[in-house]
């Protein structure tokens, strides 16, 4: 039987100026979003796509991304909890038991896809004067990279992770194993990075870092996947004909994405929402289901009418 290689994930919560502090989850997004609109300039210029409209591609992508992973988590993984706090869907605060500031915990990536294609299809109609599927196809490949850059996100943030295993690709997730307040608690150390830290490093408190199991670091399997699906949607779009083929490269991105999704849920720690009801698979992946199916449509579509727009 093989064994994990007994890493302990016990990281920072991001990069300390002094006066303000870089949460790793936030920088994340900055690198996402960074790149892709480094990415769709070299597209608009490819195509000789005015600049002036990629400001505004930004704007909406941020915006859907952002509004529509929020919406989907709620709605999906969470109502029971937020139908009852409604204030709490668009602010970063709990107001039960006791205020408190909490920042935004839970996106849903299948909500940012559905909040995407509805933005692009404003964007394509009221400001690129372009058929829906000629954005979706291009815009596409930024999505898959800024993909790879949340799931490191959530790798940092040591959230969405796996079962137990005993395989060599166990981690040992410290925080996700003891919440701040536990780790404050059982060391008696006020501080709760020292707190953390002594788990680790000082042997009086082994009995404590003995309780944390190894588990599958789901993100970064999804986030190595993630790597692939962009290089070969970035591949087919450079360097063959298929931009071309109107829908393909959307409908490939559905089923690429969403089948890595699908068969990483097996090994992942349920997220809760309509599974229980639904039972055999897990809420992402009955989500992820009807995304597939609409990528294959596209797929086929194209195939048969290249240059059929949308």
């Amino acid at each position: 039987m093989t064994q994990p290689l007994n890493i302990v994930w016990n990281p920072s919560e991001g990069i300390d100026l002094g006066f303000f502090m870089i949460r790793y989850y936030s920088l994340m997004f900055v690198i996402a979003f960074g790149l892709g609109w480094f990415l769709m300039k070299k597209i608009f210029e490819r195509e000789h796509e005015s600049l002036d409209k990629l400001d505004s591609l930004f704007v909406w992508t941020v915006l859907a991304t952002l509004i529509g992973a929020r919406l989907g988590h709620v709605f999906f993984y969470d109502w029971e909890y937020f139908r009852n706090h409604l204030l709490e869907i668009f602010l970063p605060f709990k107001f039960e038991p006791k205020f408190e500031f909490t920042g935004f915990q839970g996106l849903a990536s299948h909500g940012a896809a559905i909040a995407i294609i509805f933005a692009m299809y404003y964007y394509s109609k009221m400001i690129l004067k372009r058929p829906l599927l000629w954005i979706l196809d291009r815009v596409v490949i930024p999505v898959a990279s800024g993909a790879i850059f949340v799931r490191l996100g959530n790798f940092f943030n040591s959230e969405i992770i796996g079962h137990e295993t005993t395989s060599a690709f166990g981690i040992r997730f410290l925080h996700d194993k003891f919440s701040k307040a536990e780790a404050v608690n059982a060391t008696q150390i006020a501080n709760p990075k020292e707190a953390y830290n002594a788990i680790v490093t000082d042997p009086k408190f082994a009995d404590l870092l003995a309780q944390v199991p190894a588990k599958h670091p789901t993100q970064l399997y999804e986030g190595f996947c993630y790597i692939f699906v962009f290089a070969i949607l970035y591949f087919l779009y450079w360097k063959t004909n298929a931009r071309l083929k109107s829908g393909y490269l959307f409908g490939l991105f559905l089923v690429l994405l969403f089948v890595v999704r699908f068969i990483v849920e097996f090994v992942k720690e349920s997220q809760g929402g309509i599974e229980e009801e639904l039972g055999l698979f897990s809420t992402g992946q009955w989500l992820s289901i009807p995304f597939i199916i609409i990528g294959l449509f596209f797929i086929i579509r194209a195939q048969r009418n290249p240059l059929a727009a949308s």
